[in-house]
């Protein structure tokens, strides 16, 4: 990374949106295959993709006799598909467009014994509607700020995972899916929640019982730069009137009410991660308040 002043390098959308948009649609692939391969787990958890030592994994999956895995190595800039029965193939990432990684991975799933189809068109983007296979146009990768991504999210990821241990009721994993390209965490209630009328199978499936999520992402066409946030379903009266931690923190309320903490109003703080955590615990405090969670029962008492 050329940005190494800080463990939290500057991540400014308008100077790497066509390398993060082509990654996200390399995850929306690596993604599919998890999806149609690992078996079904509650509200889409067997869909994501996970922060590795080295990049960004799928974890194994299982396929007829043997696992499989694919990670992206974000140190040698690879992908690498490996087998439990010793097999691997691997392909760089750099000067590669989206039609060339979905042929070259589907290449070498096949080569491998790993039978799997997939719908090859990306998923609810707003860059994007062509078929991965044709894709052409999305062929961008900047190692730099590949790298400065990574690095955030590895930071990120170690906040999520300290937070979630905090918390003794049902939580998912700290995982990235790949719809939006977000990191996220989610704490349950126990209690069912209203089904979301007129919502998907996938909607209805992922907000079946109470939540309050959590997540990062590097921004997108309307939020232009990277940003926590978090959200209870369904919402409380009067969520937004809470206080939030740090001060920098603000309650967007354009579409109910969501924590928004931007990074860049954090990243250069003597104790980022600090800073997050803060975040963390007031807009769970917050909507656990608002909706009536149990706070005490699900505090993990510290020995």
């Amino acid at each position: 990374m050329s940005d190494k002043s800080t463990i939290f390098p500057s991540l400014p959308i308008q100077e790497w949106e066509d390398t993060k948009n082509t990654l996200h649609l390399f995850f929306q692939i690596v993604g599919k295959v998890r999806l149609k391969l690992f078996p079904k787990m509650n509200h889409w958890w067997h869909v994501t993709l996970y922060l590795s030592p080295r990049g960004m994994t799928t974890r194994p999956i299982p396929c007829k006799d043997f696992l499989f895995q694919i990670d992206f190595d974000f140190h040698k800039h690879t992908l690498t598909v490996s087998t439990s029965n010793n097999g691997v193939r691997s392909f760089p990432l750099e000067n590669l467009s989206v039609s060339a990684f979905y042929n070259s991975l589907m290449r070498s799933l096949e080569e491998l014994g790993v039978e799997v189809h997939i719908k090859p068109e990306p998923y609810d983007v707003p860059f994007s509607k062509e078929p991965f296979a044709a894709d052409k146009s999305h062929a961008s990768y900047d190692r730099d700020y590949v790298e400065r991504y990574w690095h955030i999210l590895l930071q990120v990821n170690s906040v999520f995972v300290d937070f979630r241990g905090r918390f003794t009721g049902k939580s998912t994993p700290v995982h990235l899916y790949w719809h939006h390209a977000d990191l996220a965490v989610t704490r349950f209630s126990g209690r069912k929640a209203p089904e979301i009328e007129g919502g998907t199978a996938a909607e209805r499936e992922a907000y079946s019982h109470e939540v309050i999520s959590f997540g990062f992402w590097a921004g997108d066409d309307k939020v232009r730069a990277p940003a926590f946030y978090s959200y209870t379903y369904p919402e409380p009266e009067g969520l937004a009137q809470e206080k939030l931690e740090p001060a920098e923190a603000f309650w967007n309320t354009e579409n109910g009410a969501m924590a928004i903490l931007m990074y860049d109003d954090i990243r250069l703080k003597d104790s980022p991660k600090q800073a997050i955590m803060d975040f963390l615990e007031s807009a769970y405090a917050a909507g656990a308040k608002r909706a009536g969670w149990d706070i005490e029962s699900f505090e993990l008492k510290r020995w």
